[in-house]
């Protein structure tokens, strides 16, 4: 019995998975509010009636797709800030993870940059908690080093972060969206990097 259940439990987890990277294409495709529920269940080779026994709507399996994708971000983001490696190295290490991991998954970073702003709605209930959790993240490590000595203290570690969540979303957003001859994200992240710790060392 309790195979069973386990069984039954990852193949509800495999489907809810599948119907989600089915979405993903989709809603990158087609766009957000230009998607049906049919065409993703289709994509995911699902009846119509199985996506609502995981999602309550079509705006739920977005949400899902962002939170999911955020918090998987923020976990590596918090064990990186958390580590012992020079302050300068954790922030270049931040921003690589954070281009890299969308490196491969050009529809992702679509969905997430993209279609989630065609909902002002959506990004304030479900959006906006998240990034202030990013921004606590960031904004924790700047203060650490504007303590140790490392960073310049006569700057907010608040606005530092937000405008590294500023760049790097810039970035993300131009590299979805087919910017020309767009630079590859790890070169990208290269630059960024230096451009942020030259303003934040202490000269």
């Amino acid at each position: 019995m309790a195979v069973h259940s386990t069984a039954k439990k990852k193949g509800s987890a495999d489907k809810r998975d599948r119907i989600l990277r089915a979405a993903i294409k989709v809603f990158a495709k087609n766009g957000f509010y230009a998607t049906r529920v049919s065409e993703i269940a289709k994509a995911a080779g699902v009846a119509d009636g199985t996506i609502y026994l995981y999602f309550k709507n079509k705006d739920d399996v977005l949400i899902t797709i962002f939170e999911d994708g955020i918090q998987q971000l923020l976990a590596i983001l918090r064990e990186v800030a958390a580590s012992e490696q020079p302050f300068d190295e954790r922030i270049t290490r931040i921003i690589e993870l954070q281009l890299g991991l969308l490196e491969d998954q050009r529809d992702l970073a679509e969905v997430i940059t993209v279609n989630l702003r065609q909902s002002s709605s959506l990004l304030k209930q479900y959006a906006a908690p998240l990034f202030m959790e990013y921004i606590d993240v960031i904004a924790g490590l700047i203060r650490d080093g504007q303590k140790e000595g490392a960073f310049r203290k006569d700057i907010n570690s608040r606005v530092v972060a937000r405008s590294l969540f500023g760049a790097l979303d810039a970035i993300l957003l131009t590299w979805a969206l087919g910017e020309a001859d767009p630079p590859s994200l790890r070169k990208a992240a290269s630059h960024c990097a230096s451009l942020f710790l030259e303003g934040l060392r202490v000269r």
